[in-house]
């Protein structure tokens, strides 16, 4: 069990963690794979979560064939996610802002860190209306290596200057556990996902459904 007092600042991911993004971008991907002729189950869909655009690039490939259009698919996919982000935003993750306000209570250094490019965290944050929540946020544009690799973590507890094992990592995606374990931050796998990935599970220090949980174990 993890407690309030066995970490000293908190790390968010931002995608399918804080923001409900992640739905609007695999409905984006599904209907561009469509007008390309392609139907991309949701299995494989959920298995992008939390991945890089080269390695989502490099599963699509391997699904949509070596000659898988993936400029036409980029371009299509973004157009149709800009569609929907307009026509219905961009929502917060149900607790996220009673959890936030639970950690701005205790006065622990937080912060963003993301697989995402920066002018893409900076549309999604302002499109859910939090664009001034996170004063120190990390990025792909930030590092070397995106998640898996631990570059992210290792750079946001550098940034909140607090020692990484004293770090609690919320994130959603298998790819964010195996970063925060690689890194040595206290790993919170915040996932709904059924059936359990083994593999993430034995990474992770807690799994918990949702951030609304997330919240009542620590004040426990």
């Amino acid at each position: 069990m993890i407690k309030s007092g066995d970490f000293s600042a908190v790390i968010f991911d931002m995608d399918g963690l804080v923001l409900d993004t992640e739905s609007t971008y695999r409905i984006a991907w599904q209907q561009a794979a469509k007008t390309m002729g392609h139907s991309l189950s949701e299995t494989f869909l959920l298995s992008l979560s939390g991945l890089h655009h080269q390695e989502v690039e490099q599963k699509l490939l391997a699904v949509c064939g070596a000659d898988f259009d993936l400029q036409n698919f980029s371009h299509t996919a973004s157009r149709f996610w800009r569609d929907h982000v307009a026509a219905h935003g961009i929502k917060t993750t149900p607790g996220f802002t009673e959890l936030l306000e639970f950690v701005i209570a205790r006065h622990l250094p937080f912060c963003l860190a993301t697989n995402s490019r920066a002018v893409n965290v900076d549309e999604c944050l302002g499109l859910a209306g939090i664009k001034t929540v996170f004063s120190t946020i990390i990025t792909r544009d930030d590092v070397d290596h995106g998640k898996p690799a631990p570059d992210i973590f290792l750079k946001a507890a550098q940034s909140l200057q607090v020692p990484i094992s004293k770090c609690l990592v919320l994130e959603d995606s298998p790819a964010g556990i195996v970063a925060a374990s690689k890194a040595g931050a206290i790993a919170v796998w915040v996932s709904s996902a059924s059936p359990v990935d083994a593999e993430t599970l034995a990474l992770c220090d807690l799994m918990i459904p949702d951030l609304v949980q997330t919240l009542a174990t620590l004040r426990a």
